[in-house]
């Protein structure tokens, strides 16, 4: 709680310095025109504030650039400000602090230089074999004027004599952090193994997880992901009769609106017999057709599915559960086929069922 927030006063902080510099900023027109609307929707700027930002980002690090050539071994490294939107630098020679301010930034005198922290960092990376459960990582923090080493509670005892055993002196100081793990992206048409015994591929992204084939929740409970990674488990699935799956993620996947190949999932308008689609799925990949039909009924070995979308797009045994969509809405997850006519389950009849909400982009 406390940590969420902190996160949120830094962007009504950010927020503010934004809108005060937005009309300087109105004629800016950044590189990646996509990364405007990225930002007004995930750091609540509008759309002249988020250019604003970019600009301030931009004319910033030109200036770090710029500084860092000129005062050479004083300088101590940089920042920019969210409130005021100006560079703060740190110098070590007190001769050079005019010459910094000249440059139009906030001016720090401070203890070591930028090349020093960096070779403090070299030094702890090549003793990373030998440094302690504890510490879960280390970099520059251009603010505090030192290199930061996170620590797991408790391992500041160990930290601090990995630090002596180093040589880095005060160069280098503990901070406790949390433990950090790596993160994945859930993407429609991904692979994903059910209790390590069999392979699927991943639907739509809902929120909190993702929809699959119910065929494939039959088989066991526990997934991983396309890595071997713990996923998560299914919370619900029905087959036959239907053939839907809903599957709850774990904390370090993050479901997607997108395709494993960059296609965005935008909605789930039902396309009209006759309308190009195309799958992703993690053994056939990218396949496209035509839809022939709609209402099927087909019969499996396992029971009868009702309600399915005949098409003649392609699939393979492991792309169960992948996703279906023409153009960029999401029609229906693979079913089953023999190998010219593939049945995918309607997705809005899944999203109905399981009360999940599509995630889009």
């Amino acid at each position: 709680m406390r940590v969420t927030t902190v996160a949120v006063a830094a962007f009504a902080i950010a927020g503010m310095f934004v809108a005060q510099s937005a009309v300087a900023a109105s004629g800016y027109v950044p590189l990646n025109a996509e990364m405007v609307p990225a930002m007004e929707r995930d750091l609540g700027l509008s759309h002249q504030q988020a250019l604003a930002r970019l600009a301030a980002s931009a004319r910033a690090g030109n200036q770090e650039r710029s500084l860092s050539d000129e005062l050479g071994k004083g300088f101590g490294g940089a920042d920019l400000d969210p409130v005021s939107g100006r560079l703060e630098v740190g110098v070590t020679d007190p001769a050079m602090l005019d010459l910094a301010r000249h440059s139009g930034a906030t001016v720090r005198l401070v203890r070591f230089n930028e090349s020093a922290l960096d070779s403090t960092v070299d030094r702890l990376n090549a003793r990373s074999d030998s440094a302690p459960a504890s510490i879960t990582g280390w970099g520059v923090d251009p603010r505090s004027n030192r290199v930061k080493v996170d620590v797991r509670p408790g391992g500041e005892a160990d930290a601090a004599r990995f630090l002596a055993d180093s040589g880095v002196g005060d160069a280098a100081v503990v901070a406790t952090a949390s433990t950090p793990r790596p993160l994945y992206d859930v993407r429609g048409g991904d692979a994903y193994y059910i209790a390590n015994r069999a392979r699927c591929s991943v639907g739509f992204s809902v929120v909190g997880g993702f929809l699959s084939a119910g065929h494939c929740a039959a088989i066991g409970n526990s997934l991983q992901g396309y890595n071997r990674v713990a996923m998560g488990s299914f919370s619900t699935y029905r087959f036959p009769g239907s053939d839907y799956s809903l599957a709850r993620v774990n904390s370090q996947w993050t479901p997607r609106g997108v395709t494993n190949n960059g296609v965005r999932v935008s909605g789930s308008i039902a396309a009209s017999v006759g309308a190009v689609v195309c799958k992703a799925g993690s053994t056939s990949g990218w396949t496209c057709g035509f839809i022939y039909a709609k209402n099927q009924t087909v019969r499996y070995p396992e029971g009868t599915v009702y309600g399915t979308i005949l098409t003649n797009v392609y699939a393979a045994a492991g792309d169960s559960g992948g996703p279906l969509l023409a153009g960029n809405q999401a029609q229906g997850m693979v079913s089953g086929g023999d190998g010219v006519r593939t049945y995918f389950f309607p997705v809005q009849t899944a999203l109905s069922a399981t009360g999940a909400r599509l995630i889009t982009s």
